[in-house]
This record gives C-alpha cells, sequence and structure tokens, in this order.
C-alpha cells in the first residue's frame, strides 16, 4: 500500500473517517480472554479480525501493550485473566545499564506479537493494519521505575541517555520485523513522556522516536506517534520526530493540537476511552462524539480516534453509538 496516498485520500476526502485505537472488544467477541489475546498471537489476530468485519474502521490496530518491551529485557510481568499485564518491579538501576543487553527478537513474547500483526495483514486485505510499539522514554521508564527516571534525567542525564539509546535499537530492531510482517505502519506508544516539558521531551524523546523515524517511515510505512500524557506543553517536541500522524489523548484540547500541527499530517484522537466510552449511555456519546467532530470540522486531516486504548467491558451498544455519530456527521456534509 502506497501509504503517502493513503494519507492524502483521507485528507482530500470530504466525509469524516475513524481509526480508534480497540482490540479489547474483539477479544471478548470472540469469547477470549486479555490473558489470552496478550499471549497467543493467532487469538490477537481473531480478534483484530473480528473487530475490522464489524465495524467500518479505516485501519485496524493492535492491542497497546506497553509490557511487551520489557518484558523482553527481562522484566517481570503479571497476566491478570481480564486485565492487561503489568509489570512487577524496575529491572535495571544506574550501575547496570552499561551491562544490560539488548534483547533478541526472540525474546518473551516479541514473536507472539510478530505473528499477530502477520496474521492480521493476511486475514485483513481491505485496510492497512497497524501495529504497536512502546516508546523509548515509556520503556526506560518501565526498566529502571518511572519516579526514579524522572530524578535521574537530572541528576545522571548521560547514563539515561544510555538507557534510552539501548530502548531505541531494540524499538527500531522491533519495528523493522513488524514493517516486513506487511503492516502498514506503527503506533508508538510514548505516554510517560507527557510528564516531560517540551525541552526535557526533545531531549529524553523526541530525538530517539526521530532515530527510529528516520529508519523505518517511508511511502509504505508510517508511524503514528502516540502521547496520551501531553495536555498541550509538548506538542512541539513530538512534530520534530517527523511522524506521519500524531495521535493524542483526552487531556489535551484536539482544536489546539490542531492548530500547532502541519496540515499534511494526520492528527488523531480524541474521545476519552473510559469517561465517554465505557460510561456514558450511547446518547451521551452520540452527543460527545458530534460535539467533537463539528470543533474539528474545518480541519480536514483530522480522524477521529479514542485518546488510548478502549479498555475491556465496553457495551456493545456504547461502540455503536460512537460509529452512529460519525454516520450522522457525514449525513450533514
Amino acid at each position: 500500500m502506497n501509504i503517502d496516498k493513503w494519507i492524502n485520500d483521507i485528507i482530500t476526502t470530504r466525509e469524516r473517517c475513524t481509526i480508534p485505537i480497540m482490540t479489547h472488544p474483539g477479544i471478548e467477541m470472540i469469547g477470549a480472554t486479555v490473558k489470552d489475546a496478550v499471549q497467543n498471537g493467532k487469538i490477537h489476530a481473531q480478534a483484530i479480525n473480528e473487530l475490522s468485519n464489524k465495524y467500518p474502521s479505516k485501519a485496524a490496530t493492535v492491542i497497546m501493550d506497553l509490557t511487551v518491551e520489557a518484558e523482553a529485557f527481562g522484566s517481570a510481568i503479571a497476566f491478570p485473566e481480564n486485565d492487561m499485564p503489568h509489570i512487577l518491579g524496575s529491572l535495571v538501576d544506574s550501575a547496570g545499564i552499561q551491562g544490560l543487553q539488548i534483547p533478541s527478537l526472540s525474546s518473551g513474547r516479541i514473536s507472539e506479537y510478530i505473528t499477530a500483526n502477520k496474521m492480521a495483514v493476511e486475514m485483513i486485505t481491505d485496510k492497512p493494519v497497524f501495529a504497536g510499539v512502546i516508546g523509548p522514554f515509556s520503556l526506560a521508564g518501565r526498566l529502571y521505575g518511572m519516579s526514579e527516571i524522572m530524578v535521574a534525567c537530572y541528576l545522571e542525564p548521560d547514563t539515561i541517555a544510555l538507557l534510552l539509546e539501548k530502548c531505541s535499537r531494540f524499538i527500531e530492531m522491533y519495528c523493522m520485523e513488524l514493517k516486513r510482517t506487511g503492516c502498514s505502519g506503527v503506533i508508538i506508544a510514548e505516554p510517560a513522556a507527557g510528564l516531560l516539558s517540551n525541552e526535557d521531551c526533545l531531549q529524553f524523546s523526541s530525538v530517539y522516536i526521530k532515530s527510529v523515524i528516520d529508519h523505518v517511515q517511508d511511502e509504505s510505512f508510517m508511524v503514528t506517534l502516540h502521547n496520551c500524557g501531553n495536555i498541550g506543553q509538548c506538542t512541539d517536541a513530538m512534530l520534530y520526530t517527523g511522524a506521519k500522524a500524531y495521535h493524542f489523548g483526552n487531556a489535551i484540547s484536539m482544536i489546539e493540537a490542531l492548530k500547532q500541527s502541519p496540515a499534511d499530517v494526520l492528527v488523531m484522537g480524541n474521545i476519552n476511552p473510559v469517561a465517554v466510552l465505557r460510561m456514558m449511555s450511547p446518547e451521551q456519546i452520540e452527543k460527545e462524539v458530534l460535539s467533537l467532530l463539528e470543533q474539528t470540522a474545518e480541519s480536514p486531516n483530522f480522524v477521529l480516534s479514542t485518546g488510548c486504548d478502549v479498555p475491556p467491558c465496553v457495551p456493545a451498544e456504547n461502540i455503536q453509538a460512537y460509529y452512529n455519530a460519525l454516520s450522522v456527521f457525514n449525513s450533514r456534509i
């Protein structure tokens, strides 16, 4: 797929489209558990395919699992039956960074995620499939400890730079393999960078992401940079990376994000997946989605999305209300 043409078609088409980050409803639709999907690539791909068949999304996305890469490095992971995995403690301190080894792509569950993406591409032929990886600062924070890395960025910046370099080298290697599966792009999830100022985000996140993007992004493969922690203070640092798309969480004003972003990149967001999709009634959801679409009506590069991954146990009628609102908006154009 020529991804540049795909992006241009979205921008030049009058009707709006949506790309929610959504896998959990598909897992539930096939009768599997979250633990099944994050440990078995075949089940994961089946869930993605089920959603692709049911809902008219412009692209298919994999689950946003921010433990996969940390596990590959050696972090201990807990696997609840019906919730996302979580990391048990930090893996490395300042003294251990020098000896930290960059893992192979056969480590942990990486091979299952490669399988999931490869199978999804084989099953879904009418739209692009976007893989997912964690960003370098978010990965480093999981290996080192988030509180600890926030302090170390100021007290030991050279040490943290070495950790970030190792993280970004692994992420680049992983992205290249995901590209070989036939995926049309990858969503790099960098939520921890939302804790940083614009200057610090540039230094400890964006320069490393830009290096990855420079090596993997081309006319057939795009990078979408996701930062749901950004409240507006580090949007410029995000844009420095040169990604073809930017994905924002519900903490930011989409109007302001669109004003800052170039008109030739996609800007995605930012319906709250919990407070809106999970907690509101279908009628309230339609109202919220229509309001966002109306506010962004003058920005043809806007793509309706969720602010982050849709959680488990969102009622099917709520998801349908999200899509109904998009249909209503497009019918008025």
